[in-house]
């Protein structure tokens, strides 16, 4: 698939959210669900990051990292909608915006069971933090699909630029990483 089906791809998938000129029409939890990941600087940033990781990587990690985060994070998802709040959590995020850019920046190639471990427990604050926000009057599950696609997304989206720029441009994506891990401080400072 070429980056502009991909592209492409990704704007169908965010799309529904233009349909709605009206705050209210969303019981479905969907639409609030694919906006939460995209709105959040710290969400957006440490799931570009992975795919952006990822893409640096080789072998079985490739896949693994990105599946790692989404499956962890719904996990976390559904202990958020128990109620359940990690002692933290906001400090765990930028944590992970931190650690993930810097691994980017770096072109950090750990064991593979390191990279999928530390993948996971940053996974595990996002999750946490997009189910205790589920919106009120909202379907859980709706709302789960949508933080779910919408971090796939951005995952691939990541994934894609490594992948499929020149290899001139690697220098570019380990500047945006160290952007990235700034950036983790700077939200872990605030």
């Amino acid at each position: 698939m070429n980056c502009k089906k991909l592209f492409g791809a990704l704007a169908l998938l965010l799309a529904p959210a233009l349909a709605f000129a009206h705050p209210g029409h969303d019981e479905s939890g969907l639409v609030a669900g694919i906006s939460h990941p995209l709105g959040g600087l710290d969400h957006l940033l440490a799931m570009v990051a992975v795919g952006l990781w990822a893409a640096q990587q080789k072998g079985a990690a490739r896949w693994a990292l990105p599946c790692t985060f989404v499956g962890t994070m719904l996990m976390g998802g559904l202990l958020g909608f128990e109620g359940l709040d990690v002692p933290g959590l906001e400090s765990g995020i930028a944590a992970s915006v931190f650690a993930l850019g810097l691994a980017v920046a770096l072109a950090v190639r750990p064991p593979l069971f390191m990279a999928v471990a530390a993948t996971a427990v940053f996974a595990l604050f996002h999750g946490v933090a997009h189910g205790l926000e589920l919106p009120e009057m909202s379907s859980p599950w709706g709302y789960a699909v949508g933080f779910v696609g919408a971090t796939a997304a951005l995952h691939a989206a990541g994934y894609a630029v490594v992948r499929f720029l020149p290899a001139a441009a690697a220098p570019l994506v380990r500047i945006a990483g160290a952007l990235s891990a700034a950036t983790g401080i700077w939200l872990f400072a605030g």
